[in-house]
């Protein structure tokens, strides 16, 4: 039997258990990547753990949330930064040299390699034939220390493209249609491998448009195999050397199989306020547009032009026309400036639109191709830009027209044997990394939040601008917790001393943000009892050593927020010994949740989260114990 693309890749890096669906995994990673909202975590982990260097063949800080530095918490986050960069032997992207995505792919990002980074969207390079995967960041700081990553082994999805885009369609369009069929929850556990004829007719930056949206899915990771477009794509960033082909056998078996014509395409349109909210732009047409925003780490064929358009000397006539021109930064994605107006619809280019998440409460924000956008702006209205191409006589579809090189995110990329610093530089707003005790034996409190479905971590910890400068300072951070559900509850959890939030299915999904379970955690919130979880988020409840914990809709149903519960096992005996049905008391009533871990994720979970088990491995293999600190 042949292999897929995404088994060639593991295979060649596999350290530790079998390619078989539902196995844990360990694999070697060869690239790290963080941002600012991330890595001042991620650097103080690394501190923690008594790291001495970076061992992976690339890491790299980058600094794109938080550029527009409103006060001296984001200056000082970015010194930081830098400092880390230095010091333990990192790249360093200065604020304002671009988005992650974009200047990783650009300078490192390579077929066959593994990348981990501690943002959600960090599959984009899988357009390149990168097998990269978003994590939290306390996974990043260890694979950077050199440990493998572990996993369990996702079911492949051949999504098989058929055709080619018709004029006004676009890669947008095509990540958009996947989420209208599959919705926000479909790709969980599963990695999306793109093959098929249709392939060959998409530009890398095409496919690198839907591998960034894949995370949209809840998808592990997207990855296309190389061919000449990977090829032309590397020569034009000056890395020519590095193409590697990469191919599916052609007997390769595939767990399931989706069918994509991209003939059948038409433009189309994400509503408020999902990403799989996804209706033919020609259903909303004659909708009013206030504000509409092309670019973005999810348009990259886009994010390219800035630079062109200056040096073409079109900046000047856009300016002149109305367009506004920001810097190179994720910010308007997560309300960081652009915020809306009251009672407006705002059209984005962007991969997220959840509610609330551009900066204003009950926003309106719609996601579509920059085609789509265009042509509001051009007509004050959403339109299918088809239409407006029969209103307009000069007006064509504009395709997708590659740069002769890319030459852009080069400039403020400072490089380990560059470094400024080498030695950690920490302003007053850095604190110091929480560390929870060993999981108790009783877990018992009260249920202090019940929550719906579709839970993400902008509602757990929302991204706005007065919230992320507080990133690096736990407890200040954590007094936003949960606050877009519910304002009182970060009070409320610290006087409660212990408890349990209660969710619905597909609880954490969005951003990789560890702090959506670190900041509970430091609340002392025990255990989150939910119909099902986001990936990342749930392996980030382990990592902080809070009990994920999986209930039906039975369950669910009868457990009212203010409920007093408590686990009837001995929760630490039952987590180490490999129980995975636990006896959950509410009230008089009993029911039963179940604990989906691997003997890895139990340890950690027991030991009370990931920092403290790294710890504790480390002192085992030195046989130094915490008495000879």
């Amino acid at each position: 039997m042949g292999q897929t693309l995404t088994e060639k890749i593991l295979e060649d890096h596999l350290v530790e258990g079998e390619l078989e669906t539902g196995e844990e995994i360990g694999i070697e990673i060869d690239q790290v990547l963080t941002q600012d909202t991330t890595g001042t975590m991620v650097w103080l982990q690394f501190e923690a753990m008594g790291l001495d260097e970076v061992q992976t063949e690339i890491a790299a800080q980058y600094c794109d949330h938080q550029t527009y530095q409103f006060d001296f918490k984001n200056t000082d986050d970015h010194r930081f930064l830098r400092s880390a960069a230095g010091t333990y032997g990192a790249h360093f992207s200065r604020p304002g040299n671009g988005i992650c995505h974009n200047v990783h792919r650009e300078n490192f990002a390579a077929p066959g390699k593994t990348l981990l980074g501690s943002d959600s969207h960090t599959p984009t390079p899988g357009g390149l034939g990168e097998l990269a995967i978003g994590a939290g960041g306390i996974d990043v700081t260890v694979a950077m220390g050199g440990a493998p990553y572990y996993i369990e082994m996702p079911e492949i999805v051949n999504v098989r493209l058929e055709g080619e885009l018709p004029e006004w369609a676009t890669a947008k369009d095509v990540i958009l249609e996947m989420l209208r069929r599959l919705s926000v929850k479909g790709g969980v556990g599963k990695i999306l491998e793109y093959t098929g004829p249709g392939v060959e007719t998409l530009t890398a930056p095409e496919r690198m448009t839907i591998t960034n949206m894949g995370t949209e899915l809840g998808a592990t990771t997207s990855i296309f195999p190389t061919d000449e477009q990977t090829e032309d794509y590397l020569e034009r960033v000056g890395r020519g050397d590095e193409y590697v082909e990469i191919q599916p056998d052609e007997d390769a078996e595939y767990d399931d199989e989706i069918v994509v014509d991209l003939s059948d395409l038409e433009p189309l349109i994400a509503q408020p306020s999902m990403p799989d909210n996804v209706v033919p732009v020609s259903e909303v047409a004659g909708e009013d547009v206030e504000q509409v925003i092309v670019g973005s780490l999810s348009l990259i064929h886009i994010s390219e032009w800035a630079g062109m358009l200056a040096r073409e000397g079109w900046v000047a006539e856009m300016m002149a026309a109305g367009v506004n021109f920001s810097e190179a930064t994720c910010g308007a994605c997560i309300g960081i400036g652009h915020v809306p107006a009251s009672d407006s619809v705002s059209l984005r280019t962007f991969n997220r639109n959840f509610e609330g998440r551009s900066g204003i409460e009950d926003d309106n924000v719609y996601l579509c191709s920059p085609e789509v956008a265009a042509a509001a702006a051009i007509k004050g209205e959403i339109i299918d830009p088809r239409d407006l191409e029969e209103e307009e006589e000069d007006l064509e579809a504009p395709g997708v027209e590659l740069p002769e090189e890319y030459d852009g995110s080069k400039t403020d990329l400072i490089a380990p044997d560059e470094a400024v610093d080498d030695e950690l530089i920490k302003g007053p707003n850095i604190g110091d990394v929480p560390i929870r005790d060993q999981l108790s034996a009783d877990v018992e409190g009260e249920a202090l939040l019940k929550m719906e479905d579709n839970i993400t971590t902008d509602h757990i910890i929302p991204a706005t601008q007065d919230i992320l400068m507080y990133r690096s300072n736990v407890p200040k951070l954590s007094e936003f917790t949960l606050s877009r559900v519910d304002d009182t509850f970060a009070e409320r959890a610290l006087d409660a001393d212990g408890g349990f939030l209660v969710a619905g299915e597909n609880y954490g999904q969005g951003s990789s943000r560890e702090h959506a379970a670190l900041c509970p955690m430091y609340l002392g919130i025990e255990a989150v009892l939910a119909q099902s979880f986001a990936r990342i988020h749930r392996a980030n409840l382990f990592n902080f050593g809070i009990v994920p914990l999986t209930i039906d809709e039975d369950t669910y149903e009868s457990i009212d927020q203010g409920d007093e519960i408590e686990i009837v096992d001995d929760v630490y005996e039952a987590v180490t010994s490999g129980q995975e049905e636990f006896t959950v008391r509410v009230g008089d009533d009993e029911f039963t949740a179940t604990l989906d871990a691997s003997e890895r994720e139990r340890d950690i979970l027991a030991a009370g989260g990931k920092l403290a088990w790294t710890r504790e491995q480390a002192e085992g293999a030195s046989g130094a114990t915490p008495a000879d600190d």
